[in-house]
């Protein structure tokens, strides 16, 4: 099978336009969580994603539908580990664990009540973007837009708090909103790409282009455009790659990042040692 025929199905198509507009929203957020020692925070929220989506599961509520669930559910629990942050005397880490863990230990809960682990529940584990459906891309769509345009219209307070929250401050940036903005439009992307790598790989495409892109980037808006080109770009190499070889997709994609990441290490340390000589 040759790339043409891989991208005349319907299936393959919805894959790659939600894929990469998720890979998008999360590599280009995935540079603000890193700067601001938040980059775990993915990974918290994948677990609760988890449970809200063993609740939408038990209440017979699949596909675009589960999101329904989900969105509320993970948007609060987003705003919960920042106000632990804030209140709790806690670091970022600190209360990212602790909602961790109530996430998953409620999804394994409801799961077992519900009668144990079935198809549409591993699914979200460990993703199936090629099950992904018509209305779910739209789904992505209207968010990805949405995302977009709010990162554009707080673009320089993000900048300000990913670098120095207490310098933010003073130039009059409120951090509390800018903090609350971040998470809760981190929190969107989680259960988007829920779908795609699934709860056990989301921190891979939040981290990894962010991580790549600060191997090479000087600027900062640069460094954006990097992890953007790297996030989408391993979507569309994995996807046609796992078809070629009959591999899952959402590790093929995550393995494509890693291996974009030691290449963009590779190179770092050639340009570093070249400029030293």
């Amino acid at each position: 099978m040759n790339i043409l025929e891989i991208l005349s199905y319907g299936f393959i198509q919805r894959a790659l336009l939600a894929g990469t507009l998720i890979a998008l929203l999360c590599s280009v957020l995935g540079v603000f969580l890193v700067l601001r020692r938040l980059s775990l925070i993915g990974d918290g929220l994948a677990h609760v994603t988890f449970g809200s989506t063993a609740i939408a599961l038990a209440l017979k509520l699949y596909s675009a539908m589960s999101l329904l669930v989900s969105m509320p559910v993970v948007l609060l629990a987003s705003l919960g580990i920042l106000k632990l942050t804030e209140k709790g005397r806690l670091s970022g880490d600190a209360a990212i664990g602790i909602v961790s863990a109530l996430g998953i230990s409620a999804g394994i809960i409801l799961a077992s009540v519900g009668g144990g682990y079935n198809v549409d529940l591993l699914s979200y584990l460990f993703g199936n973007i090629l099950s992904i459906s018509r209305e779910e891309v739209i789904i992505a769509a209207g968010l990805c837009v949405g995302v977009i345009l709010l990162l554009t219209l707080y673009y320089h307070e993000l900048f300000a708090i990913a670098f120095s929250e207490e310098l933010a401050k003073v130039s009059g940036v409120s951090s509390s909103f800018i903090n609350a903005v971040l998470v809760l439009l981190t929190a969107l992307s989680v259960v988007l790409a829920m779908r795609l790598v699934g709860v056990m790989l989301i921190s891979s495409m939040l981290i990894v282009p962010a991580a790549s892109a600060l191997q090479l980037a000087r600027g900062f808006k640069v460094c954006i455009l990097l992890a953007a080109v790297q996030g989408c770009s391993s979507v569309v190499i994995g996807i046609i790659v796992s078809i070629m070889t009959n591999l899952p997709a959402s590790a093929t994609i995550v393995v494509v990042n890693l291996v974009l990441f030691a290449l963009s290490f590779l190179l770092r340390r050639i340009i570093y040692s070249k400029s030293n000589n």
